[in-house]
């Protein structure tokens, strides 16, 4: 009676094979699948194994068979392809908000989603180049919750802290609680970013993530700034280089033709471009004008000139001034 009631996780024992050992490289003989079959207690035969196919074919699994020496069963099209893997563990091991633990956690997850022998191509990719990982394993949750949050338009709170040079938590405004409505977030220099409105506040925002403490999703709604339908938060996140705050500002600069690339990749393609002589060209954007701007410009040499707004010229030369003379 055993065996005969089995025969109704017939299908399904085949379906779970099939995903986890048979894909186009390493296929699974019928041998295999009758084998595979009676240590769940299902006999089986060969024949009986073909109609299995077709059903499971009709269900929508892409069941392919190789005849010939080396052949057998496998998945043809499956959800995700190996490639696609590949570039989700890269993701995920390349980012540093998730945690060490927590990248495992994922990658394991998606290994799942392919054959064995394709998934070990998967594990040998991780943590290859000993990328930096924060230890901070709250973020991953955190970063639910705000999505909670934004989609509701709720409120949320925390505490945001530094760290000092022993690499203790130090909170600012000594522990008060932050209550800021999310309007996104922004991944960016491998960090995530919340950029929200806070209550009382007079600007839109950005708070890093990992340095939340605490954070709650409250039940009321936040208070909103006037227009803020038109929010453009990947226009906020453009202006503002590695998310350092600063004033906004109308900037003008004067570039080689060699440039054209770089500032195309920064400001995006619909960043106009006016040609200035035979080898420059003038490009005029909205960026928020911080140490963090002044030190990009500077990495592009001499080639790069910084032409208005006068105040961030002046600004400009008097911090490699200060720079010179180790002020």
């Amino acid at each position: 009676m055993a065996k005969k009631s089995n025969q109704k996780a017939k299908l399904l024992v085949l379906y779970q094979l099939l995903l986890k050992k048979g894909d186009e490289d390493c296929p699974v003989t019928t041998p295999e699948l009758i084998e595979a079959l009676d240590r769940e207690g299902i006999p089986a035969e060969r024949k009986s194994i073909y109609t299995d196919m077709e059903a499971l074919r009709e269900f929508g699994l892409d069941v392919q068979l190789r005849k010939g020496r080396g052949g057998g069963w496998f998945v043809g099209e499956r959800d995700f392809e190996l490639a696609e893997l590949k570039l989700l563990v890269d993701a995920v091991q390349s980012s540093r908000f998730i945690s060490r633990k927590k990248s495992e956690s994922l990658i394991g997850k998606l290994s799942g989603l392919t054959s064995e022998h394709q998934a070990r191509q998967l594990r040998r990719q991780v943590y290859v180049d000993r990328r930096v990982k924060t230890d901070n394993e709250g973020v991953y949750y955190a970063i639910d919750q705000l999505h909670t949050a934004i989609a509701g338009r709720r409120l949320v709170s925390f505490r945001y802290f530094d760290y000092n040079a022993r690499r203790e938590k130090v909170l600012r405004r000594g522990g008060e609680l932050y209550r800021v409505t999310p309007f996104g977030l922004i991944w960016s220099d491998e960090n995530y970013y919340m950029v929200g409105w806070e209550q009382g506040g007079s600007e839109m925002r950005h708070y890093r993530v990992d340095r939340m403490s605490g954070l709650a999703v409250c039940a009321e709604t936040g208070d909103t700034p006037r227009g803020y339908e038109k929010f453009d938060l990947a226009e906020y996140g453009q202006k503002h280089f590695h998310m350092f705050s600063g004033k906004e500002a109308k900037v003008r600069l004067r570039c080689a033709s060699r440039f054209v690339n770089v500032m195309l990749d920064r400001f995006g393609q619909e960043a106009m471009l006016i040609p200035d002589g035979e080898d420059h060209f003038v490009l005029t954007v909205e960026a928020v004008v911080s140490p963090q701007f002044y030190g990009w410009l500077f990495g592009l040499g001499h080639e790069v000139e910084l032409t208005a707004p006068s105040w961030a010229v002046e600004e400009y030369r008097e911090m490699l001034r200060r720079a010179l003379e180790g002020k």
